[in-house]
Parts: C-alpha cells; sequence; structure tokens
C-alpha cells in the first residue's frame, strides 16, 4: 500500500476498527464521566455515592448481561424489564405465600426468568415470529401476570428479613468495616465472570457467536440453531430472573407494577459497551462498561440537578452516537 493510499484512510477507520479499541474507548469514556462530575459536584466522589451506583448498576448490569448473548445472536429482547418484575413477584410468592426456604424461592424467581426466556425462544425459533414482535408479546404477557398473581399489591418479605440480605447485606463489610458493599454488586460480578466464562469457554458461547455472524452458514455446517438459539433465549431469561431477585431483596417487596423502562437500560448498556445490534460481536467486559457508564451518567446528572426529561436525552443521544460507531466499525471492516 502506498503512503498516498495510507494517508487516506478514515481517520474514523483507525479509531473504530478493532473490538478492543472500541471497549478501550468505552472505558475512556466512563474515566471522563468519573473526572467530570467529580470536579462538577464534591457529593459526587464520595464513598456512600459510588456504592449507590454500584448499586444501581447491579440490577441493570445483570439484565444486559443476558442480553448481551441474545443481541449477539442479531436478535433482541424487549422483555427483560417485565421478566425481572414477574420473577420477583413469583420469589415473593414462594417465600411469602408458599412459605417456602428462601434457597427454594431464590430458584423460583430464576426458573420463572429462564422459563420467560424458553417462551420467547420457541416462539422465535419454532415459529418464526420475529424477535421484536414475539419478546414484546412476552412483555406484555410478564406484565399482566405479575399484576394477577399478586394481586396487583406488593408482596413484602417483613417475615423473612434474612431474603433482604441477599442484595443489602455485606459479606466485604463483615471483613472490612468500613467499606460495607452491598452483596447485590458482589452477585453481579459474580454472574459477569460466569457469563463471560459461557462467552468465551462454552460450546453455547461460540454456537451463540457463529449464530449471530451467519446463521444459515451456522445451519449448514450441521448445528441445530433453532435448540441453541432457544436455549440462548433461556439464559437471558435466568439472568432477568436473577436480575428479579436482586431488586426484590434490595426493596425487601416484590411491586408488581414496577419493571417498565429497564430493557431501554439493558440494551442500552450492551450496545454502548460495543456489541453490535448485526449480530456476531460482542463482550461482557463490554456490557459492563456499557452499565456503569450508564449508572454514572444518571447518577452524576441528577447530583447536577439535570431535569430528568433532559437525562433521558442525553442517554438517547449517548446510544445514537454509540451505535453509529459500530456502523463505521462495519464498514471498515
Amino acid at each position: 500500500m502506498s503512503l498516498e493510499t495510507t494517508s487516506s484512510i478514515p481517520f474514523s477507520r483507525t479509531i473504530f476498527r478493532s473490538d478492543a479499541t472500541q471497549k478501550i474507548l468505552a472505558f475512556a469514556g466512563l474515566i471522563v464521566l468519573f473526572v467530570v462530575f467529580s470536579l462538577a459536584s464534591p457529593n459526587f466522589l464520595t464513598f456512600n455515592n459510588i456504592v449507590g451506583i454500584l448499586l444501581a448498576t447491579a440490577v441493570n448490569g445483570l439484565l444486559a448481561l443476558g442480553v448481551t448473548y441474545i443481541i449477539i445472536t442479531g436478535g433482541i429482547d424487549l422483555s427483560v424489564g417485565t421478566v425481572m418484575t414477574l420473577s420477583a413477584v413469583m420469589t415473593g410468592v414462594a417465600i411469602v405465600m408458599w412459605g417456602l426456604p428462601i434457597p427454594i424461592g431464590v430458584l423460583v424467581g430464576i426458573g420463572t426468568g429462564a422459563l420467560a426466556g424458553l417462551v420467547n425462544g420457541l416462539t422465535i425459533s419454532k415459529m418464526k415470529v420475529p424477535p421484536f414482535i414475539a419478546t414484546l408479546g412476552v412483555m406484555m404477557m410478564a406484565k399482566g401476570l405479575a399484576l394477577v398473581i399478586s394481586g396487583a399489591r406488593p408482596i413484602y418479605f417483613n417475615d423473612a428479613p434474612a431474603f433482604r440480605e441477599i442484595a443489602m447485606g455485606s459479606l466485604v463489610g463483615m471483613i472490612v468495616p468500613d467499606y460495607k458493599i452491598p452483596n447485590a454488586v458482589l452477585v453481579l460480578f459474580g454472574a459477569a465472570i460466569i457469563a463471560h466464562l459461557i462467552l468465551t469457554k462454552t460450546v453455547m458461547g461460540r454456537y451463540n457467536l457463529a449464530i449471530g455472524s451467519n446463521e444459515e452458514a451456522t445451519r449448514l455446517s450441521g448445528v441445530n440453531v433453532d435448540r441453541w438459539k432457544t436455549a440462548i433465549y433461556a439464559l437471558g431469561g435466568a439472568f432477568s430472573g436473577i436480575g428479579g431477585v436482586i431488586m426484590a431483596a434490595r426493596l425487601n417487596s416484590a411491586q408488581p407494577a414496577l419493571g417498565a423502562g429497564y430493557e431501554l437500560d439493558a440494551i442500552a448498556a450492551v450496545v454502548i459497551g460495543g456489541t453490535s445490534l448485526s449480530g456476531g460481536e460482542g463482550t461482557i467486559l463490554g456490557t459492563i462498561i456499557g452499565a456503569f457508564i450508564i449508572s454514572v451518567l444518571t447518577n452524576g446528572l441528577r447530583i447536577l440537578s439535570v431535569p430528568q426529561e433532559w437525562q433521558m436525552v442525553i442517554t438517547g443521544a449517548i446510544v445514537i452516537l454509540a451505535v453509529y460507531a459500530d456502523i463505521i466499525r462495519r464498514r471498515q471492516k
């Protein structure tokens, strides 16, 4: 390649040409947000506020982990917010109404999320309903079921005080009393490690990336695409179930009207973290960075008393820029 040809390569190509570079840019953006908000307000970089950011990221991060797998396949899941709510309600029903032990109740909540994801997967893979429509339908069903099962009333865990410790207790605080980091944060990082291992070290992870890269070629190579796609949606639902358990433990109640809008934050975190909406590319690390960017941005703007309407505008603009960066990167390939 001549010097003249080399010099004519657009600057955007050198910036967005690799996944690693995009993750570095996302992490750099997170650092910039920390610096800007720290300089703008002395209340931002305090221990209590940082813990608040970590706690806010826990639920959205868990939802985003599941969405990552689904977007890598080239699909979408609009149901994660209401599935989270339904999982929280079923956890409350199992522990409070049925009197089951807390560990069994937690499994009921996670299983509810996995079942909803399984319905999504079967609808998409077997009935050939587009992911947008299929998950929109499950979103509405989950919302309705949460209200019907709970009687449209919150379910409180007052008779099971140990349940709240799942999210708001602090194993770290027991070791280092001055740093009481909620257990919900540990659950997020533990789930992220497991999600990373599944994506990078298992057959499911390899097929996940292959389906998103070229579904027809993967099918022709002998892979049962429908079965694996169904399993991937069920796995994404299981992460929503974990999110529901953590949300219920954090609030010490299952709120049946909660959940709307959480899917947008989860999808935004995944996209900002570098997962391509076209499928075939994505990392768990990028998703975690994206989730923290959403939380830091929301927290910082709130501290600066920016109206919520403008917070939504700014977040939306960042999502558009992230998608545009992905489009540029794909064009260069």
